[in-house]
């Protein structure tokens, strides 16, 4: 089976599929900083997406851009 070309489309229909999902998050910060946590996926814009942590103690909201998984600095993994 061939591979899909990993496009900013391609990344946003796959963005839009997981909405409301819960996902796992890996976030590359630089300088060996790596944060790793579990959150759903809120909304999808045309250029953002938003995600809503769900840890207990601290409820947070964060946005990133489809660049952002492109250039490998956020990567998403589903249970699914």
């Amino acid at each position: 089976m061939k591979k899909m070309p990993n496009t900013v489309e391609n990344i946003k229909n796959r963005i839009l599929e997981l909405k409301g999902q819960e996902v796992n998050l890996h976030i590359n910060r630089g300088r060996r900083k790596v944060a790793s946590y579990r959150a759903r996926i809120e909304d999808v814009y045309a250029s953002v997406f938003t995600v809503k942590s769900c840890s207990i103690d601290l409820e947070t909201i964060n946005t990133y851009s489809y660049n952002d998984i492109l250039c490998g600095e956020v990567k998403i993994s589903s249970d699914n």
